[in-house]
């Protein structure tokens, strides 16, 4: 059976504009930036034949497909697409010492060892699980055109679990707010058209942070 996804990350928060840690354990909104990325994505894909949209159950998500629901788009809510926990560092800024360590969790990643983790955060091998749970539950499913409303280090994850990657590859992928990945399944592999595309964004002062 063929499917095509089109995969989202959420619109800005403040949080995302103060470089300060988000996580799955801190649940802020948009800000006017972000709701006005969502819907610049939604002026631009509105026709597209979605059958449903299924978010995180994080409130970044929700507010960023508000338009699409809005317009009578089914909702589902699914857990296993929340952003990775960071623990401890959730809701700090990123300063010197911070990036420090996260640069050593993601490079203990790189090198394989998918148990590493902040302190009270969620490992590698804890965010796959529920990926790859999410990757079977969408071939179960009976939609042809789907929508997904993630996160940035979620979609990291959904991206290696799609292309058949190890984890070890996560980090080369990046994803801006409400940037599109679009793919589409034929027979068991799924091939992607647009990768981190935010050519929606065409007003100046929506361009994400890079």
């Amino acid at each position: 059976m063929s499917k095509t996804l089109h995969i989202i990350r959420h619109g800005e928060t403040d949080y995302n504009k103060n470089h300060i840690v988000q996580g799955r354990g801190v649940n802020p909104g948009l800000n006017d930036k972000g709701k006005r990325q969502g819907l610049a994505f939604f002026e631009v894909y509105r026709d597209v034949p979605f059958e449903v949209v299924l978010t995180s159950t994080l409130r970044r998500t929700h507010e960023t497909i508000q338009p699409f629901v809005a317009s009578g788009l089914p909702w589902e809510i699914m857990p296993e697409i929340d952003e990775l926990s960071w623990g401890i560092q959730e809701g700090k800024r990123a300063t010197p010492e911070l990036k420090k360590n996260f640069f050593h969790i993601t490079g203990e990643w790189q090198r394989g060892n998918f148990e590493a983790r902040t302190e009270a955060g969620e490992s590698a091998s804890e965010l796959a699980e529920r990926i790859r749970r999410f990757v079977k539950h969408l071939h179960s499913r009976p939609e042809k055109h789907l929508l997904v409303c993630t996160h940035g280090r979620a979609l990291r994850g959904l991206i290696c679990e799609l292309k058949g990657e190890s984890f070890t590859e996560m980090e080369r992928y990046t994803s801006y707010n409400t940037a599109l990945w679009k793919a589409h399944l034929h027979g068991e592999s799924w091939v992607f058209e647009f990768e981190n595309d935010i050519s929606h964004l065409v007003l100046p002062e929506l361009a994400p942070h890079k």
